[in-house]
């Protein structure tokens, strides 16, 4: 499970915050204060901080750099203050996004995910199950020699089951990772992508349906 952290000190917007990343299944631990926060980060090791600029004592800039003094964890700057200035001044301490308030919770989403697929990447830029790799830098495929294109959605499908090899995973599970929680349509588009990506595999083959569940990665 994903951890997040999220240093803010908005009573009523934590909440809704924290609300939000449990419902899409990520672990959540919240400090109203930049001090709070930075003690939570070695005790929670988290994955991704979600982390305000205006806050009493240590304020966003500060945590943010001492933050980057004891760690390389992906940071997501959520902030009122959205002048150019303080975008340059947090990037430039180490932040690896930066969002104004207002904002959706949507697009939150997909930025904190798209940061932890970069850390990913760099971390790991090799996937691999049986003789099959795809290499996630360059976004090639191979199989048995053989290299494969695929679409960005059967990419993004592949990617997720190489994360989770040998897990039965439901259409709605892999719905809600590859098009997103509010996708708008009939869970048939799942059904369609893998049947175009199995294809393109090739035998044997490796995605398998478990009847009435879902499909799994597997020899």
């Amino acid at each position: 499970m994903v951890r997040v952290l999220i240093v803010d000190d908005d009573r009523k917007f934590v909440p809704l915050l924290e609300r939000g990343f449990r419902y899409e299944g990520f672990d959540v631990t919240a400090a109203a204060t930049g001090a709070a926060g930075l003690d939570l980060l070695h005790e929670a090791e988290p994955d991704v901080v979600i982390l305000d600029i205006g806050m009493p004592g240590l304020d966003g800039f500060d945590t943010l750099r001492r933050i980057r003094t004891a760690s390389d964890v992906p940071v997501v700057m959520l902030t009122a203050r959205d002048e150019v200035a303080d975008k340059v001044t947090a990037l430039g301490a180490g932040a690896d996004d930066y969002v104004p308030k207002p904002f959706s919770f949507d697009e939150l989403l997909a930025r904190v995910r798209a940061v932890l697929r970069r850390r990913d990447v760099a971390a790991d830029p090799v996937l691999s199950f049986a003789d099959l790799r795809v290499d996630l830098g360059t976004r090639a495929i191979v199989r048995d020699g053989r290299h494969i294109e695929l679409t960005a959605r059967e990419f993004d499908l592949l990617v997720y089951f190489l994360r989770h090899p040998r897990q039965v995973l439901t259409r709605d599970a892999l719905r809600q990772a590859v098009w997103g929680f509010d996708c708008d349509f009939d869970t048939n588009v799942v059904d369609v992508n893998l049947s175009h990506l199995r294809k393109k595999l090739g035998e044997p083959r490796l995605l398998q349906t478990v009847r009435g569940v879902g499909y799994v990665l597997r020899t």
